[in-house]
């Protein structure tokens, strides 16, 4: 297995039928997905059907029952966090190493022992030698015994990658890509972040990296798919997508089961395309505007009492035989 580190080693068919968008939805699904941000998607896997709902922190915890049976009997668990930005200043978030360091406790106190976690971009702010070291180190707090990563544009600045790859990049290949298989499904940590112009790119070595790496996976072999940037066309005007992923969408096509997991929008979003479900998580350090809400995605200012509401992590699991995932949000406050 490869791409981490050791923590003690350091649509419906009303959608078919609505004019799409120039933001590669229909209307109708641009505002049923508006309505999603802000507040916790669960997913939750009942008879083989797919429930979802939005949860909310004051709702009673009989709200969130079935989603926390699923995540009990599941034989896989693991949480995404994402966005900690760690080394960012501004008035958004004066401490994101205090509120990273709740995501880390929050995680420690889940009444589970994650098999893993996937950090999914972002983890700095500037990437410095400095910030890369006390993420690192900030992560080796989970108690998990394994740590993924994918870097976001901001663990690039400067260097295209490389200050990341020397902390976070073991055994992976190319710029920092690899895949993994455990408890029956197979994952794959996509970069899709180093050749931005506008929008997030793979590249064609990665796309044939896809390729050959799930030639021999039957069908029926769940997904799961890691990157910082959504592979789908979620808010193109801000680069909210990525220009070549339909290439590998296409390659997932024929898997009865794929979920997209990403990071970079600092919100929760979802979107179901056939049998592939997109979900973009929340950030651990500020949030940013809801899409066209705002002239571009600068880290806004709430009030201190109500950033809490929009930081949080996501737990994610599955237990074998079923089809989906059971996916939860959890908000900080």
């Amino acid at each position: 297995m490869t791409g981490y580190y050791d923590r003690h080693d350091s649509a419906s068919a009303d959608d078919a039928e609505q004019p799409a968008t120039e933001h590669g939805m229909s209307r109708r699904q641009l505002i049923r997905h508006a309505g999603w941000f802000g507040g916790a998607v669960v997913l939750t896997v009942a008879s083989g059907e797919v429930i979802s709902h939005i949860a909310d922190s004051r709702e009673p915890d009989s709200m969130t029952a079935a989603g926390a049976t699923a995540a009990a009997n599941s034989s896989l668990r693991f949480v995404q966090v994402s966005d900690s930005h760690i080394g960012f200043h501004g008035p958004a978030n004066t401490d994101v190493v205090g509120s990273f360091t709740e995501a880390i406790n929050q995680v420690n106190s889940l009444g589970f022992r994650p098999d893993f976690v996937m950090h999914s971009g972002d983890l700095t702010h500037l990437s410095t030698a400095g910030q890369f070291d006390q993420v690192k180190q900030m992560l080796t707090g989970m108690q998990t015994d394994r740590v993924f990563t994918v870097p976001g544009e901001h663990d690039s600045i400067g260097d295209a990658g490389r200050a990341y790859r020397k902390t976070f990049g073991m055994g992976t290949l190319g710029d920092g890509w690899y895949s993994f298989d455990t408890h029956g499904v197979h994952f794959i940590a996509l970069v899709n972040t180093l050749s931005l112009e506008k929008l997030g790119h793979l590249g064609n070595d990665q796309i044939d990296f896809v390729r050959k790496d799930i030639a021999g996976l039957s069908s029926d072999t769940p997904l799961v798919v890691f990157s910082h940037i959504p592979l789908f066309a979620m808010y193109p005007k801000w680069g909210w997508s990525t220009d070549d992923a339909l290439k590998v969408i296409a390659l997932l096509r024929r898997f009865s089961s794929v979920t997209c997991l990403n990071g970079h929008v600092h919100q929760l979003f979802t979107k179901t395309d056939g049998n592939i479900t997109f979900h973009s998580a929340t950030t651990t350090a500020y949030p940013l505007p809801k899409p066209g809400r705002a002239p571009a995605p600068t880290p806004q200012v709430v009030p201190a009492r109500q950033l809490k509401d929009a930081l949080g992590i996501r737990t994610v699991g599955y237990r074998q035989g079923d089809r989906e995932l059971a996916i939860k949000d959890q908000r900080l406050a």
